[in-house]
């Protein structure tokens, strides 16, 4: 097996990997919303797995890991946009509503 072949192979793996923790995330935010009636948009956490996902193909498409700008940009809007879900979802479970008495 080519050096460039099994570097493409763990790139894919390695997309199975991260793909299987966000799907880990999206469960725990449905099941907090489903017993805390607290909306989570658990549904989002698709979309980073999708980009994750084209720009893995798109790095074993290019054969590189790194230095391709669309690829580049994929895996960062990705990254972003799963930052962005977990703190969400982090503070919508660790913060108290206020009771009104």
């Amino acid at each position: 097996m080519s050096p460039a072949a099994l570097s493409q192979l763990l790139l894919l793996y390695s997309w199975f990997a991260v793909s299987g923790l966000i799907v880990f995330l999206l469960l725990i935010a449905r099941f907090y919303q489903r017993f805390a009636s607290v909306p989570t948009h658990f549904r989002l956490f698709l979309v980073p797995i999708v980009v994750y996902g084209i720009g893995a193909v798109r790095y074993t498409a290019v054969g590189r890991i790194g230095g391709d700008l669309a690829g580049d940009l994929m895996m960062g809007t990705a990254g972003i946009s799963l930052a962005a879900l977990c703190v969400q979802l982090a503070h919508r479970m660790l913060t108290r509503k206020q009771r009104t008495s």
